[in-house]
């Protein structure tokens, strides 16, 4: 490993994070509360850690993949615990477990919470904790690369943060790689900007529209409301946070084409075609059962909480307009099943992806054709017109069969730590490995995770990390060879 390349990584990303804390310091600025010097000290103390690492001259500049592996896995874990300073300096969360859990949940865009009562947070915190999730959203590590020196392997960072999903659509649309990620924040911050907008002409105050469009983009699930959409009982609101959570559901390679003009790319693409052929199917179906047994005033009412929620849960974003355990256990039925699927890889969601779906639904179509019809049926498996060679559908098998393990083991697990029941111990173990934060059972959507145990937490916490990080990069380091010398890829 190359330690000064490291620790040059690691203090260029505590440096982004101490500047990103201007935003929440203007905020108490403005409105004039008492988070104000927290946040100050907070601030200053992780760009006092950051600056010595930054300005520590690296001896090698190129990161191997082990490097890239150590950097995302240790500096995900490092960010969240100096972002805990403004909740533990303020007093508002003075457990540091809960405010540890509270930043992954942030970063990780899972949105799941610890607050009892979201709304007696001063405003600077409250931001901080939504911007958390506008950083996280497309991913501090590709935020950080725009800042490294040209050669230090962007690449392997990018394929470290990335989804296998990403690896096998093969998303890489510049030959640069800080210019791609350059690309993707303006794209990112553009859709964002366009959300605020939308939400403020409909009447909502700035504050509330900047921290429902930083978790609206980012399909994450912090809200400044107790109540979170419902709060607002707006259809405006609503339906304008549909669009925005089904565009953060989208590959953002896909924007790019839209802005260059490839549309042939983008009507090509077989995963954006599922994604909104499933995400048509789930809406539709739990809207029908909400309209034929007048739980809402109305087919337009049922249409619009039915359609809220699928997509909420599908692209693992986690906002409400509803309490939906008082639903039909058939859209109940349908809601948990979403939890299972996720959006596109690529795109700010987290979850299994579609683009895994995909393949092994093409891939069981070909089994059984070759088994019970043509024994000699052979016919390669396609995606967006690509053909995809053996190993990369060994990559989505391996992927849905390590998602479905971790989410029956730690089951398991939260069964014997917490006195819950077992909707509240596979659904608080789904919610935090797909990034979704409210559950079902004593996690959801009108109860928080406070009262669960503190080891419990911590758990949880991994499985937020895991799942953001998508399996792979987080579970690598418990595997010996890894850190043997002469490792150099996953």
């Amino acid at each position: 490993m190359h330690p000064r390349s490291i620790a040059h990584v690691i203090g260029t990303l505590l440096l982004v994070i101490g500047t990103s804390m201007l935003l929440p310091l203007a905020t108490t600025f403005f409105y004039d509360e008492n988070d104000f010097q927290p946040i100050l000290i907070s601030m200053l103390i992780v760009l006092a850690l950051g600056a010595p690492l930054r300005f520590f001259n690296p001896i090698f500049l190129e990161l191997t993949i082990r490097d890239a592996v150590v950097v995302t896995v240790f500096g995900w874990s490092i960010i969240c615990g100096v972002s805990t300073l403004p909740f533990l300096l303020s007093g508002a969360i003075p457990s540091f477990t809960d405010a540890f859990f509270e930043m992954m949940s942030g970063y990780t865009t899972s949105g799941a919470t610890i607050l009892r009562d979201i709304e007696s947070l001063d405003h600077g915190l409250l931001m901080w904790r939504s911007e958390t999730h506008f950083i996280g959203g497309m991913g501090f590590l590709t935020l950080t690369m725009i800042f490294l020196p040209h050669g230090m392997s962007g690449a392997n960072l990018f394929r470290s943060e990335s989804s296998p999903g990403q690896v096998i659509t093969r998303e890489r649309f510049l030959p640069r790689n800080r210019d791609a990620m350059i690309w993707l924040w303006i794209l990112y911050t553009i859709i964002n900007g366009i959300n605020i907008l939308l939400l403020r002409l409909g009447g909502m105050n700035w504050f509330d529209s900047i921290c429902h469009a930083f978790s609206t983009v980012a399909t994450a699930g912090f809200s400044p409301k107790n109540a979170s959409m419902a709060h607002y009982g707006n259809a405006y609101f609503d339906w304008v946070t549909i669009v925005f959570m089904m565009l953060g559901g989208v590959t953002f390679m896909l924007y790019y084409h839209m802005v260059k003009g490839h549309w042939k790319v983008v009507w090509e693409n077989t995963e954006l075609r599922w994604y909104l052929g499933i995400s048509l199917f789930f809406c539709g179906m739990v809207s029908l059962i909400l309209w034929n047994v007048e739980m809402y005033p109305g087919f337009w009412e049922a249409l619009r909480h039915g359609t809220f929620q699928v997509v909420s849960l599908l692209t693992t974003t986690g906002l409400v307009t509803a309490d939906y355990e008082l639903w039909p256990v058939s859209a109940q039925l349908f809601l948990f099943t979403v939890c299972f699927i996720g959006a596109c890889a690529g795109s700010t969601t987290s979850g299994i992806k579609i683009v895994h779906y995909v393949i092994l639904w093409k891939q069981l179509k070909h089994e059984l054709t070759k088994f019970f019809v043509h024994p000699g049926f052979i016919r390669s498996i396609r995606l967006s017109g690509q053909k995809l060679d053996e190993r990369l559908i060994q990559i989505a098998f391996a992927y849905f069969f390590l998602n479905i393990l971790l989410v029956l083991a730690g089951a398991c697990v939260m069964g014997m730590l917490n006195d819950i029941d077992f909707e509240t111990a596979i659904s608080s173990t789904i919610s935090a490995l797909m990034n979704i934060g409210p559950g079902f059972g004593a996690v959801g959507p009108t109860d928080n995770y406070h009262h669960l145990s503190e080891v419990s937490k911590w758990i949880l916490s991994w499985l937020m990390l895991v799942g953001r990080l998508e399996l792979f990069t987080a579970l690598v380091i418990f595997y010996p060879s890894f850190w043997k010398n002469g490792s150099s890829s996953l």
